[in-house]
């Protein structure tokens, strides 16, 4: 969001001939950091460490609407994004395999289970 452009090749899903498949501009960016920043202030609250007034039904559908995200994430479009994706080979796809869709899935995974034993 700020103009950066270190790591930008290996954040944005690109198609086999390299060319980007999405073109965040810096809303976007925005509005991505504050949706995952909202997201880790829900798990701060849920775990207690957070003192915030929060609808009860917010928490009761947000500890599986939260980790669903995430899992959906993992799994992916089915062309760029995800472990079943369709685009292996870009510089993307093989952070993607490696680090990002991983890393959804672990966060979904543990977001379930604080859902089920929290």
């Amino acid at each position: 969001m700020f103009g950066g452009t270190f790591g930008f090749a290996q954040a944005i899903p690109t198609n086999k001939n390299g060319e980007r498949v999405l073109n965040p501009g810096k809303v976007d960016s925005a509005i991505v950091g504050l949706g995952l920043m909202a997201f880790a202030a829900f798990y701060l609250i849920i775990s207690g460490i957070l003192t915030v007034h929060v609808p009860q039904w917010v928490l009761s559908y947000g500890k599986w609407i939260v980790p669903g995200i995430f899992m959906l994430r993992a799994i992916g479009d089915f062309r760029y994004v995800g472990f079943f994706k369709g685009v292996k080979q870009t510089e993307f796809a093989q952070m993607d395999t490696r680090l990002f869709s991983p890393l959804c899935l672990l966060i979904g995974i543990i977001g379930f289970a604080l859902a089920i034993f929290n």
